[in-house]
């Protein structure tokens, strides 16, 4: 069944932060400590998205569902106007892993630089993808993302032990977000 879209609320935390926990601990080891993705991640991601989500000021947050369960099989998450220069942010973009390669993912992209064109000033779009995350980075390239800067990751909360050495990131970014809202 086709995946139907919404906006998040405050009652969508829980979802949104199982999702968000499990995708960092299928994707993020080697990068963040497996102490801190073996530990109450799922926790820290909660405190993160109950908060946001019960303030959303200058952001969007889209969920993709199952259309008929309701499960919650992605999400997208946008800062509008974060930069001067580069725009807005896709700050999270999570499909859980059984519908990942489905067009979940390109979807929820698309929405967030569809929210970016109909609400913020800046007609840019990026987002910060972690430099081991070569599918990710190629799904990007699809939807047409350039990488424009590399930097060192900072780690969750602030606390040096929860990475492991020192990755690198991504910047990937669209000048005009209407590219990529046309997905």
């Amino acid at each position: 069944m086709a995946p139907r879209f919404r906006y998040a609320g405050p009652d969508d935390a829980g979802a949104v932060a199982r999702l968000h926990a499990d995708s960092w601990r299928r994707h993020y080891r080697g990068v963040y400590s497996d102490a801190y993705l073996d530990g109450d991640v799922l926790g820290d991601r909660l405190a993160v998205w109950a908060g946001r989500l019960a303030a959303p000021a200058g952001t969007r947050t889209v969920l993709a569902e199952d259309g008929g369960s309701g499960d919650v099989l992605g999400f997208v998450h946008v800062v509008l106007d974060d930069d001067p220069e580069w725009g807005s942010l896709v700050d999270n973009l999570h499909v859980t892993a059984a519908r990942q390669r489905t067009g979940v993912g390109r979807a929820l992209l698309a929405r967030a630089a569809a929210e970016a064109v109909a609400h913020a000033t800046s007609a840019a779009l990026h987002l910060w993808v972690l430099e081991s995350n070569t599918s990710a980075q190629a799904f990007y390239a699809a939807m047409g993302g350039v990488h424009t800067q590399t930097l060192p990751v900072g780690p969750p909360g602030g606390d040096p032990a929860r990475l492991t050495g020192t990755p690198a990131k991504f910047r990937i970014s669209w000048p005009r977000a209407s590219a990529c809202a046309a997905g």
